[in-house]
């Protein structure tokens, strides 16, 4: 799974303190619960109750084991200076955990600024992060305050923190160290008091050891981690946060769902959630804005791919790896193949590919061999002895 290495502290804190653990969840049961009975909801036109769980946070819904160890986490860093890493994949929810911790924090009264470093080129990053003055460059017409001087005794979460560039990251690691910086286009320096949160969805000690990025920044920022784990890992949080997305979506939409038909609970609890809540979340809100009544079928649940239905794909596909595919079909032949017999190995490989290889040049040219020769690059002559020697028919 990943990013397991930051998890292991946080499970050591919640055994200290988390007293007491709700019954493990367990799949096979709720799936039976769920098929035997229609999941019914509150007024969705009526507010979410108030979080009274000492173990939770606001916005963040789910009680798991797992999830109390980031909220116990959350509460025992917020009140310090410190940086904060929130390492997960793509939404598991890094931003919502983000503001809760300058919500827990003493800097609640202080501004919360957000930067998607990902979103914007290195320049534009600069200006959005540092400032620029007048006349900095082309299009600077006026002066421009900075994220991190407008986040001044707040905090500021820096999203996709592994996307900057190498020389933004140096100017962020002296702001880290120094708490200081200069706008873009003027040398007098600004001294600022602000609580770096930074989030990532890649392995940043690769990224390390690539070289794309700085070591030394990697540790400024990785001073208290925290590990968002994915759905598939919360799966005890599911039924509650389809409640939680149904009410929210209904009220919305100004739309009364009262229930979710079994069959539709089922395949939602089941499934594995690759994009974790915020896919979950946008099926629900499908879900609620196509279901013509108060009960939620599967039609409405399901994408389009799971009823026989293709989806349409937008855009440039993205080239195919060859020497990757040539690798990984190696590999397999290495795995699938006996070690005793060096002549099994090569024809198993060698001639597996050279046989397809021919058998798709030969359809492609609607079986005349003089075409396939060149567009082989062989012969014509060398092409029948291979066709023969593979066993491939005139008609191929």
């Amino acid at each position: 799974m990943y990013f397991r290495q930051y998890d292991i502290e946080g499970m050591r804190l919640s055994l200290r303190v988390i007293t007491t653990e709700r019954n493990d969840y367990k799949p096979s049961q709720r799936s039976v619960m769920a098929s035997n009975q229609t999941r019914t909801y509150h007024n969705p036109m009526s507010s979410n109750p108030t979080e009274t769980d000492p173990l939770s946070l606001p916005s963040v819904v789910g009680t798991s084991l797992v999830m109390q160890t980031v909220a116990a986490r959350v509460k025992q860093v917020a009140t310090s200076r410190s940086s904060v890493l929130l390492v997960g994949e793509t939404g598991t929810g890094k931003e919502l955990i983000a503001r809760a911790i300058h919500t827990y924090s003493p800097r609640v009264d202080g501004p919360y600024i957000r930067v998607n470093c990902g979103a914007l080129s290195e320049g534009l990053l600069e200006s959005e992060l540092f400032g620029h003055v007048k006349g900095a460059f082309t299009g600077a017409v006026d002066n421009k305050t900075g994220r991190f001087e407008a986040a001044h005794t707040g905090s500021i979460f820096l999203d996709e923190i592994s996307s900057m560039s190498p020389k933004l990251q140096v100017k962020l690691l002296r702001v880290l160290q120094e708490r200081e910086f200069e706008r873009v286009g003027e040398s007098k320096t600004i001294r600022v008091d602000v609580r770096v949160i930074a989030a990532t969805n890649q392995h940043l000690e690769e990224e390390v050891d690539a070289r794309r990025f700085r070591e030394d920044l990697y540790y400024r920022l990785n001073v208290v981690p925290i590990y968002l784990p994915p759905l598939r890992d919360r799966h005890g949080d599911i039924p509650q946060l389809i409640e939680h997305f149904v009410q929210r979506y209904a009220r919305e939409n100004k739309k009364v769902i009262s229930s979710i038909d079994p069959i539709a609970t089922q395949w939602l609890t089941a499934h594995r959630w690759p994009g974790n809540v915020r896919e979950l979340e946008h099926t629900i809100e499908r879900a609620v804005v196509l279901a013509p009544g108060p009960v939620i079928k599967i039609e409405q649940v399901m994408p389009t791919t799971h009823l026989g239905q293709r989806r349409l794909r937008t855009g440039e596909q993205k080239p195919v790896d060859l020497a990757g595919s040539i690798k990984q079909l190696v590999q397999i032949g290495l795995a699938t193949t006996k070690t005793d017999d060096a002549r099994t190995l090569y024809d198993h490989l060698v001639g597996g590919l050279e046989k397809e290889l021919i058998e798709q040049v030969l359809r492609e040219c609607e079986g005349v061999q003089t075409k396939a020769a060149a567009r082989l690059g062989i012969n014509r002559n060398t092409l029948h002895k291979k066709m023969q020697e593979f066993g491939l028919g005139e008609g191929v």
